[in-house]
């Protein structure tokens, strides 16, 4: 099954843009996800092809248009696709969202511009799911896609060299990665740690974890948070399961 990416955009020549080189290139090329843009201006019914106008209730830039929006989404067969929408006023995208992401179909993303969309347009169309990259404010939704797109192109069977690649990374387990090291063993009087030279595979892991947990909890609150309480809701399912099976 091949990957497809609709993206309606009115920049359609930003795509597939860096996704034509290394991995995704490679895979672009192979046929394991295919591209393909939607230019929106198309869809504009006048004769200056508008697909934007003054904000209602007065206000700064622009807003893009819900009938154009809409006529543009419209023309596209999403079957079965999710719809993702580029807009900081999403949810925030996950890891775990990627994962389902990557593992369908493929994805039809309308990238947004100016202001925003028109509130109609998600009225109108439910199925609209709307994402944010970061708390961040774009100058389009292009870049959001692209990297959406990377995020998913690297978990297709196939794309990473190594399977497990895909596996040991930061928020796939709810933790920050560990760190890593290369050679030189030392460089500037800095020396990888012992344990990582030992050769005692089960150390190193005890090593990783504690490094992942213990640069979670400093560098992302928020994440490790959620880790601890992920942590202690398993644990007490754990302890209702053993003391039904002593009944």
């Amino acid at each position: 099954m091949t990957f497809a990416a609709t993206i309606l955009t009115l920049y359609p020549e930003m795509f597939p843009g860096p996704l034509g080189h290394s991995l995704a290139g490679r895979a672009l090329t192979e046929g394991k996800w295919a591209c393909e843009t939607v230019q929106i201006r198309d869809f504009a019914t006048d004769k200056h092809r508008t697909v934007d106008d003054t904000p209602a209730g007065g206000g700064a830039g622009m807003v893009l248009k819900c009938d154009v929006l809409a006529a543009a989404l419209d023309s596209v067969a999403a079957e079965n696709r999710p719809i993702l929408a580029m807009t900081p006023r999403g949810r925030p995208i996950t890891q775990s969202r990627i994962r389902e992401l990557a593992a369908g179909p493929g994805v039809v993303m309308l990238c947004g511009r100016f202001e925003g969309f028109d509130e109609r347009l998600f009225e109108a169309r439910p199925q609209i799911e709307q994402v944010s990259l970061a708390d961040i404010v774009l100058s389009g939704g292009e870049m959001a896609a692209l990297t959406i797109l990377d995020a998913c192109i690297r978990l297709i069977p196939g794309v990473m060299g190594a399977a497990s690649s895909g596996v040991e990374e930061s928020f796939e387990t709810g933790l920050l990665e560990y760190p890593h090291y290369t050679r030189p063993v030392t460089w500037e009087g800095r020396t990888i740690p012992e344990v990582l030279r030992s050769g005692d595979h089960a150390k190193i892991a005890g090593w990783r974890k504690a490094s992942s947990e213990a640069d979670t909890r400093l560098r992302r609150p928020d994440l490790w948070e959620r880790y601890e309480g992920a942590r202690v809701q398993s644990a007490s399912g754990a302890q209702r399961e053993t003391k039904d099976d002593r009944r």
